[in-house]
């Protein structure tokens, strides 16, 4: 089975094509994550897809033949503002602060570009979440955590932040990090060798 490689250090996209049973080898895109604010968010979130896949693509340029690569991005998004990593623990708290009790959107997009065509497809995913009323103390208990580092809007759906998640209307993987039904299908329709005929 061909090799796709990932353009992230993300564990949790590692982690589901593991599950999907592909291989895959991790180039880090380390792109300056910059969303471009004079176009809607969705399609800002697939332009920095986009952009992590073209920038691996660089670095392989001279493989033969051109490789799967897979990128992906994720926001959040309440009262159309744009919630990425948070710079610091002040930052994550302040993020927290706004999200708790409310429902806010997630937007994930992914890209893949085939090795093989050298044509590159991009989706992306919108999701809700809904929190609870959070007091000082669970904000302050939740930063204690460290699961605010590194991920879009300063929590993790798939960790310790579900204790504070009334409701998800979307796409739970999505929401980790990677839209799976829609990565798969762009696969298939990419005519990528899928487990178990692959």
């Amino acid at each position: 089975m061909e090799t796709i490689i990932l353009a992230s250090a993300s564990p949790q996209r590692q982690e589901y094509l593991r599950q999907l049973g592909l291989p895959f080898e991790v180039i880090p895109s380390h792109i300056e994550e910059i969303l471009n604010d004079q176009v809607e968010p969705r399609q800002a979130v697939q332009e920095l897809a986009v952009q992590k896949v073209n920038s691996v693509r660089q670095l392989c340029r001279d493989r033969e033949p051109q490789p799967w690569i897979v990128g992906a991005d994720t926001i959040v998004i309440l009262d159309e503002v744009i919630y990425g990593k948070a710079d610091d623990r002040e930052d994550a708290r302040l993020m927290l602060s706004k999200l708790q009790g409310r429902t806010h959107e997630v937007i994930t997009a992914v890209a893949l570009f085939n090795g093989r065509k050298g044509n590159l497809d991009c989706q992306s995913v919108v999701s809700t979440i809904s929190f609870a009323p959070m007091s000082h103390d669970e904000i302050e208990w939740y930063l204690d955590t460290g699961e605010w580092q590194g991920a879009a809007g300063s929590y993790r759906v798939q960790g310790l932040a579900a204790c504070f998640i009334t409701a998800i209307n979307g796409s739970f993987s999505s929401i980790v990090g990677l839209p799976l039904r829609e990565f798969y299908v762009m696969l298939r329709d990419n005519n990528f060798p899928l487990p178990p005929g692959g």
